[in-house]
């Protein structure tokens, strides 16, 4: 039987008892139906996990003991940077957990022309918080220990500006581009990867990515769904340069 794994962010150490409430009590003793005695992992996203078990369950608390640490790691070699224009509703939520499943470093949620998202200050906060929860659910089920940060939702010419003198390899997906990843040579550091969001990235956004310093690049000759095609290039990326057997 899989034992379960938590994450919380907070301090920890051997013999330690972490309480917990309300939701996350539930999710043990309810979704999980974890009792007293039952062995779970807990990890802090700071590197490796702690053998942990459930000694006290109460209506909407559960108390958990902290027991040896494990200095298990399952980071990928390659840093990898998701800057995803924003889709709608499950698309997003689908990325961003099959992102870091698929060993992304960071994820970057940018407005761009064709977003169909309209976010204001408090709904662009909440969103944030929301893909936070995705990720950190996603490291949970997939065994990370490092928790990747869903930075906040910023415009997409404001990004490029910023990233523009920044090293390592930035790359544009583009369907009417002539390069594909296999052309590229292997980084020496960052990968960025920007993919706009249904409809993809308008030309001006384009140029304004290749004027920063983004190479075009197209994954065949079809046209993919946003979501697709971040998680097929991340997928390619790994084999590549990353943690799934490639090597160049």
């Amino acid at each position: 039987m899989r034992i379960p794994r938590i994450y919380q962010p907070i301090s920890l150490r051997r013999g330690q008892l972490v309480e917990l409430d309300g939701q996350a009590a539930v999710h043990l003793t309810r979704v999980l139906r974890l009792r007293a005695g039952d062995a779970l992992r807990l990890f802090n996203g700071e590197g490796g996990e702690f053998a942990a078990r459930l000694v006290d369950v109460g209506r909407r608390t559960a108390c958990i003991e902290v027991g040896e640490f494990t200095a298990q790691e399952v980071e990928s070699k390659l840093s990898l940077v998701l800057a995803q224009g924003v889709s709608r509703g499950e698309r997003m939520d689908y990325t961003v957990q099959k992102a870091v499943e698929l060993g992304v470093s960071c994820i970057l949620p940018l407005d761009t022309v064709r977003s169909t998202v309209n976010l204001d200050a408090e709904r662009r906060a909440k969103r944030q918080t929301h893909w936070q929860g995705v990720v950190n659910a996603a490291c949970e089920q997939s065994g990370r220990n490092r928790v990747p940060v869903v930075e906040p939702v910023r415009g997409l010419a404001d990004w490029l500006a910023e990233v523009e003198d920044e090293p390592g390899l930035k790359l544009v997906l583009h369907h009417r581009a002539e390069r594909s990843l296999q052309d590229l040579p292997p980084p020496d550091g960052l990968v960025t990867l920007l993919v706009g969001p249904e409809g993809g990235l308008d030309e001006g956004e384009i140029e304004a990515a290749l004027a920063s310093g983004f190479q075009p690049l197209r994954l065949g000759p079809r046209v993919l769904r946003t979501e697709t095609a971040a998680l097929a290039a991340m997928s390619v990326l790994q084999w590549l340069w990353g943690d799934f057997g490639g090597s160049r």
